[in-house]
């Protein structure tokens, strides 16, 4: 039961990739992989732009990746 349980976890990952697009409608991104990363209303969409090099932290839980963090990488 235990080894279900963990497999269901968010754990978070934090990646260094491009923003290959820009969603401002559903508040998400996709970086340069193809990940589509959905954005928590603390973070707005309309600072972020494609082309632009970032730190991402996120989890995903139940399929779903949420941004916690995201900074200019340099």
């Amino acid at each position: 039961m235990l080894a279900a349980a963990m497999s269901t976890a968010a754990f978070a990952r934090t990646v260094t990739s491009t923003i290959a697009s820009v969603d401002a409608k559903g508040d998400a991104i996709t970086l340069a992989d193809g990940k589509t990363l959905s954005l928590p209303e603390n973070i707005e969409v309309e600072t972020l732009k494609a082309g632009e090099k970032v730190i991402v932290t996120y989890s995903t839980k139940s399929g779903k990746s949420l941004v916690s963090g995201i900074q200019p990488a340099r």
